[in-house]
């Protein structure tokens, strides 16, 4: 059957809000930021080329981003994989024919839905605050705190990876999806063989499952870099205790809106995506030795 001319046409303006928005709204500012990152900007003014300075002072002349890549790192390394695993056994409990089971998962899916916003940050600096609901529980055990979870250099980071791993939902239904997808007939066989829990977790659930925790885990990477919102509004903006919360999304807000250097900020980020990219490059690199396809 034979497209009209006609037909074409249609399909294009269907499309076309994705086309316009991926334009305006996605490649021409990456365009843009890519100039600026050669260029002095600072807003107010045009901007001026400066060929390479800003990579240049990224590298050389510039300690406190080597703090933020240090915090990022830490944060990412630290949530990511404790995010997978609450969300994997979460999904395995909730796998079950049980009543209520729909509820039990909207139930655990909410903190995801309602997402890491302002006002889910602004409850959280309450909860870890030196007189918030933590403190009020320790002091209600016996133990007696005034302690600011997140004023504290040593936890401060940690209020944001317990915030993060509260945030396990999306995941969770993934992975849920993905158990769902196991046939029951390789259980019972190993169950026949006399596998246990423990044995069929690690030779059938996992195997089976890999495919799906590579994908979870490219995800929540991508998404653990690019966190600011938490990071802003627990510290406050500053970052502190002693930089220890500021993210790297978060020292480049600083550096473009509050020292208006555009074009350092846009070099940063730049500087983030290739990061972000070589990091995705070697978990689907690494992927060969521990992800199992069917086929």
């Amino acid at each position: 059957m034979k497209l009209r001319e006609n037909d074409h046409i249609v399909g294009y303006v269907f499309i076309s809000p994705f086309i316009l928005g991926f334009l305006i709204f996605t490649l021409f500012p990456m365009i843009s930021s890519l100039y600026f990152s050669f260029t002095e900007y600072d807003l107010l003014s045009a901007p001026r080329w400066v060929g390479f300075a800003n990579y240049e002072k990224m590298f050389t002349n510039d300690d406190k981003i080597w703090d933020s890549i240090r915090v990022t790192l830490t944060y990412v390394l630290t949530s990511v994989p404790l995010r997978l695993i609450i969300a994997l056994l979460v999904a395995m409990l909730l796998n079950r024919a049980v009543r209520g089971i729909g509820l039990y998962r909207a139930t655990y899916y909410l903190p995801s839905l309602i997402g890491g916003s302002v006002a889910v940050s602004i409850m959280w600096r309450q909860i870890f605050g030196d007189k918030g609901l933590i403190n009020a529980f320790l002091d209600n055990i016996g133990i007696h705190t005034t302690i600011s979870w997140i004023g504290y250099p040593a936890t401060a980071l940690g209020t944001l990876v317990l915030l993060s791993v509260w945030q396990f939902g999306s995941s969770m239904l993934i992975f849920l999806a993905g158990l769902k997808n196991i046939p029951g007939t390789y259980y019972e066989a190993a169950s026949v063989d006399g596998a246990g829990p423990i044995r069929k977790f690690f030779h059938i659930t996992l195997p089976l499952l890999s495919p799906i925790i590579l994908f979870n885990l490219i995800l929540q990477t991508i998404s653990g870099f690019l966190t600011f919102t938490p990071a802003y509004i627990i510290s406050n903006g500053e970052g502190g205790p002693l930089n220890n919360t500021l993210l790297y999304s978060l020292y480049l807000f600083h550096r473009a809106f509050v020292f208006f250097e555009m074009g350092y900020a846009s070099a940063m980020a730049w500087f983030m995506l290739i990061l972000i990219g070589v990091i995705t490059l070697v978990i689907f690199k690494t992927s060969k030795y521990w992800v199992h396809y069917e086929s």
